[in-house]
């Protein structure tokens, strides 16, 4: 199974917060390609030219040089750029580190495309560019693709040959012809599509666990994050109708709303009865209240919630709304609605418990956020105490729902059906009532801004129980759902932060 560039730069963050750092990584994923350039040829007989760029590929390159050296090869490095502008910290390190072995490693820094030397070497490394690429190498790296493709040396690409877009196979501009590719980790979604400039293909494995796959972590929220332009304009990070309150809740629906606000969504409705919908309003000036007549949902609301559904990005439905059956037929219908739409819906508390006498597959992207009481009446069954017998009933659950589902607990489990991620942030003081809300929040605020549902769901789970460890760190577990609020956006833009938290409680 292949890997994108997102998914790869995701992982690595991950895994530098689970404890193995992007050096080691770097440091395992040069010494893999010195490994096939040593099974291939004797140090004696062969003059290794390295084509670096200034990003990590660059810094598996200068890693592979100084292994290459340690065998008793001699080579040369030639830096596409000055070595000021390495823009990648670890490959930064590595640079630093072949300054003291020039004896046996010629550096070169080709910051202008005429002073790209002329090395006679009859193995040449691309280790240029590597994953993601996006536009048509420039110079001095398009002279230095040409230089390599004109030489007749073996050539070992670092990952994936420069000028191949590794997610779509594309060969933007001139692209490297490589007699071998040695990728990293798993197999990219290009190598399907360009044998001709991949050659060999050899897979090495870096020190990544397929274990760690499955852990939610800093990586997570910065694929569902969607970057802000200087031009956007209000709707363009959505607008999120919640649908709940009663005669009896009104701080439900409200937590929801304002964490998706926190979270970055553009609009929060509120649906809510009449009475409790002016309550929500004095709470807040940031809130919008929709009026529903009567004490709780009914049929009679439905063409007041279709209206303003036309104008939603997405829909939380559940929290506060209560269990009367005038509300579990509305509920019914509105899940029809959404469908009709395809509007990305989340369900949580009482619309999850409606929906469990009617439970089918979605037109729609769904997403449910039961604790374990609500996926009993879900499945019929308590999941299992075992974490991984847990997982793979959350998985089946799932994939019999056609929806993504995240089983609230200890460890939160999220799945589509296929794939499954295990978060670990949070802690006891989250039982208090409405984090679960706050949660519903967020992953309403990623779907209503188009992020994947899964990826939202994923990230969003990390974020909350993140938020929770913070108001833990400063309140122990004295803390209230609303204390969540003001950590959201400190862990939306610094994720990697959690991992002072996450360390002090190892």
């Amino acid at each position: 199974m292949s890997i994108t560039s997102r998914e790869m730069r995701a992982l690595e963050l991950n895994s530098e917060y689970f404890g193995v750092s992007r050096l080691q990584l770097m440091e395992n994923a040069g010494r893999g390609v010195a490994e096939e350039i040593l099974t291939r040829f004797k140090p004696e007989k062969a003059n290794v030219a390295l084509f670096c760029g200034l990003g990590g590929n660059g810094g598996d390159g200068f890693v592979t040089a100084r292994h290459l050296a340690s065998r008793g090869f001699k080579s040369v490095v030639i830096l596409a750029g000055k070595s000021r502008n390495i823009t990648d910290e670890e490959a930064r390190k590595n640079w630093f580190a072949l300054q003291s072995l020039k004896n046996v490693i010629s550096l070169h820094e080709a910051y202008d495309s005429s002073i790209i030397p002329s090395v006679e070497a009859n193995v040449v490394v691309d280790a240029l560019l590597g994953i993601g690429l996006e536009g048509a190498p420039r110079p001095p790296i398009s002279q230095m693709i040409k230089r390599i493709n004109e030489s007749k040396a073996f050539c070992v690409a670092v990952d994936v040959p420069t000028g191949v877009n590794s997610d779509t196979g594309e060969i933007l501009g001139e692209a490297v012809t490589a007699d071998l590719t040695v990728t990293f980790h798993r197999t990219k979604p290009a190598f399907d599509k360009a044998d001709a400039q991949v050659g060999e293909l050899v897979i090495k494995k870096i020190g990544l666990p397929e274990e760690i796959e499955r852990f939610a972590g800093p990586g997570d929220v910065r694929m569902a994050i969607k970057k802000r332009s200087a031009k956007a304009h209000k709707g363009d990070f959505g607008r999120l109708l919640v649908i709940g309150g009663s005669e009896t809740f009104s701080g439900a629906p409200t937590l929801v709303a304002l964490a998706a606000l926190r979270a970055g969504v553009d609009v929060a409705y509120i649906a809510a009865p009449h009475t409790t919908a002016h309550a929500i309003s004095s709470m807040s000036p940031d809130l919008i209240t929709v009026k529903m007549e009567g004490d709780y949902l009914n049929a009679g609301n439905v063409s007041v919630i279709h209206r303003h559904l036309k104008n939603s990005t997405a829909v939380v439905m559940g929290p506060g709304l209560g269990l009367h059956k005038d509300t579990r037929d509305a509920v019914k219908d509105i899940v029809k609605m959404v469908e009709e739409r395809k509007t990305p819906l989340v369900l949580d508390a009482d619309g999850l418990k409606a929906f469990a006498e009617f439970k089918r597959k979605v037109g729609s992207p769904l997403t449910v956020t039961p604790h374990a009481g609500e996926y009993k009446l879900l499945t019929g069954h308590v999941p299992p105490e075992d974490l991984n017998e847990r997982a793979e009933d959350v998985r089946k659950t799932a994939d019999n729902l056609n929806a993504i589902m995240v089983l609230k607990g200890n460890t939160d489990i999220i799945s589509d059906g296929t794939r499954v991620k295990l978060n670990f942030t949070g802690n006891p003081g989250m039982t208090v009532g409405g984090t679960g809300d706050v949660l519903s929040g967020v992953i309403g605020a990623f779907l209503a801004w188009g992020s994947n549902p899964f990826e939202a769901a994923v990230a969003a789970s990390f974020i909350n129980g993140a938020a929770g460890d913070f108001v833990s760190e400063e309140k122990g577990y004295h803390m209230v759902p609303t204390d969540l609020l003001e950590w959201i956006p400190e862990v939306m833009d610094d994720p990697m932060s959690h991992l002072q938290v996450r360390r002090s409680a190892t």
